[in-house]
């Protein structure tokens, strides 16, 4: 079941996440009660990032949360498949190795019109980490970048166990600079299903969610600081000159 923005958040929210968009066509915020189906959401995205390539859709932000799957992206690698039983596998076209979707873990897809923002995939994917970590802060959770790793990591509050936690994994896809899959936070997912993989093909790390960091923090406050901090991540008057000119260029990306 798809709830409206406007029963989630604020009219002013509502009118700011909208109009946070270069295209003549307002942005939609949609969020799914209900876990969706892997599948589903595949061909959900083709189909809009194909509409607004077309000029006939808007951009999209989807938050939703997945049945178990786990997923591969271009760069998995088969050996990293440890021990999921009969566990739904799906290949995928995002960039990236082995990840993990399942309840309790906030999936963003992040559909975009790039080539209006900024025609940067490095800066893009930039955002949607900066973005990530924008939306902890405001829930009182420090996260950063980890210097050659993916994703978004908080560190490890044990002295004892140095390396820092990964809490939300990046994947992204352009199509002809309309993105598309995105990134997954984990709010209070199943952390041992983690274990029937390496994750995103890391052993240095762990993984962790909000709930252990937090238990009194809600999926709806992760709801409401990602659209609070949505549009300052992504700004779209941006004159600077793109680093990758390939319009027509199938790009996978992970951060």
């Amino acid at each position: 079941m798809v709830v409206p923005m406007t029963s989630l958040f604020s009219a002013a929210t509502t009118a700011e996440i909208s109009a946070a968009t270069p295209l003549p066509l307002a942005l939609e915020w949609r969020w799914d009660a209900a876990p969706v189906a892997y599948d589903t959401a595949i061909s959900t995205m083709e189909a809009r990032a194909k509409a607004i390539r077309a000029g006939t859709a808007g951009e999209l932000i989807w938050l939703l949360e997945h049945p178990p799957v786990y997923t591969a992206g271009t760069s998995a690698k088969r050996e990293d498949l440890l021990e999921v039983g009969d566990a739904l596998i799906r290949e995928t076209g995002r960039g990236g190795e082995w990840t993990y979707h399942g309840p309790g873990q906030r999936v963003v897809y992040i559909l975009l019109d790039v080539s209006r923002r900024g025609q940067d995939v490095r800066r893009f994917v930039r955002e949607v980490e900066g973005w990530a970590i924008a939306a902890l802060a405001k829930l009182g959770i420090t996260a950063d970048r980890r210097q050659g790793y993916p994703g978004v990591w908080v560190q490890n509050p044990s002295p004892a166990i140095p390396p820092p936690d990964k809490i939300t994994a990046i994947g992204v896809r352009l199509t002809k600079w309309v993105s598309w899959h995105g990134m997954a936070i984990n709010h209070h997912p199943d952390l041992s299903a983690f274990e029937g993989i390496v994750p995103c093909g890391i052993y240095d790390g762990g993984v962790t969610s909000i709930h252990q960091i937090n238990p009194a923090i809600t999926m709806f406050d992760l709801d409401q600081a990602l659209a609070t901090s949505f549009r300052a991540s992504f700004p779209f008057d941006l004159d600077d000159e793109p680093l990758i000119n390939a319009p027509e260029q199938e790009i996978n990306r992970i951060d």
